[in-house]
């Protein structure tokens, strides 16, 4: 039986990543590769890397769920601070040259390095998460509705507020990250017009920090507490934490994203002030390529998760949040309406 590695690269990306990635970091188990020889799944972290308690997390729930299930080797690798397109790419080929298939991109930031990479290793199927750009027979384009999944969380702040204005953190100003912005004020709005929205970005691009400061978000909340807010919703990554933080310092309610942050131990100690989280099953688009290619019949082209498909919605492990009858139903309801088309949800 072949060594299953989980194994974590911190470092610049160079030639001798694959000496690297066979080295540091692995703890071994049970495993085996398939009688040619090919690896398993194999992911890249987007900014904020591993531990953000969010969306890497994601991807590593769905590298885990593959790997017990398949019994096979994988690896996930960290981002580098500063690093370039090519340094990227390279990463994916190592990865790809190594044997691993799939070999997934974690963020949009991936994009031009999954295009290159899947160019150079046209029997590998590559995989990125928030990006539908690439057209490539051997790319699956893993994205999903947020947009729907955050009009559920304006639902729940609106008939959560008692001061009538609630807020929003982005952690960069960019497309990807208008979609929760615009679902979030539309379904305040669309629930008590009498409702403010306050909203923030946390930086213009990725490498000033949006998605990895949480000191940031921190204080994108409290000036947004100040301002009354008693429901803020983070979409910034790493930076949601500062933001779950100052919530809970202020007793007022935080709303999560991406992961179901009220069950993040990290987060354990604020927790009673989680009220939601607005998710995208990442972790199970993550594990549904990586099927689809043990199977013999990769998934290729956009594959989009949304409220019809159960890969976006809102987590219920808050009791105070489960348990409110009202603020249930009203949940439920516009979730009809969405996947019926009724409500036509804005991503922008």
């Amino acid at each position: 039986m072949r060594r299953i590695s989980r194994i974590t690269v911190a470092g610049a990306a160079t030639a001798s990543l694959a000496l690297a990635l066979s080295a540091c970091g692995s703890t071994s188990t049970s495993g085996s590769s398939d009688s040619k020889g090919n690896k398993g799944l194999a992911i890249a972290y987007d900014v904020g890397g591993k531990g953000d308690q969010s969306f890497n997390d994601a991807a590593y729930a769905g590298l885990e769920r593959a790997q017990k299930e398949f019994g096979y080797e994988t690896a996930d690798v960290e981002p580098t601070e500063g690093e370039t397109d090519a340094d990227k790419e390279q990463r994916l080929a190592s990865l790809a040259k190594q044997g691993y298939n799939p070999v997934i991109g974690v963020g949009y930031a991936y994009a031009a390095a999954v295009k290159g990479a899947a160019e150079k290793f046209p029997d590998t199927t590559f995989g990125i998460v928030d990006d539908a750009t690439i057209n490539s027979k051997n790319v699956a384009d893993l994205v999903f509705s947020e947009e729907q999944a955050s009009y559920l969380a304006g639902v729940a702040a609106a008939k959560s507020t008692k001061s009538n204005v609630v807020g929003f953190v982005g952690g960069v100003d960019i497309p990807l990250i208008h979609k929760f912005q615009a679902g979030f004020a539309q379904g305040v709005k669309d629930t008590n017009p009498k409702v403010k929205v306050l909203s923030q970005y946390l930086t213009q691009t990725a490498e000033e920090g949006g998605f990895s400061s949480p000191d940031k978000g921190k204080t994108a909340a409290e000036g947004q507490i100040e301002k009354k807010a008693d429901v803020v919703y983070a979409a910034a990554g790493l930076s949601g934490q500062g933001v779950i933080e100052a919530a809970a310092a202020k007793k007022v309610w935080a709303i999560g994203v991406d992961s179901d942050q009220y069950k993040q131990e990290a987060l354990a100690k604020y927790k009673d002030f989680i009220l939601t989280s607005a998710m995208k099953d990442v972790a199970k688009a993550v594990y549904n390529l990586a099927k689809s290619v043990e199977g013999g019949k990769p998934e290729t082209g956009i594959v989009r998760g949304d409220l019809k498909t159960g890969e976006v919605g809102l987590s219920d492990s808050n009791p105070k949040f489960a348990d409110d009858a009202e603020l249930q139903e009203a949940i439920k309801t516009a979730k009809e309406k969405i996947i019926s088309g009724e409500i036509k949800v804005k991503s922008s």
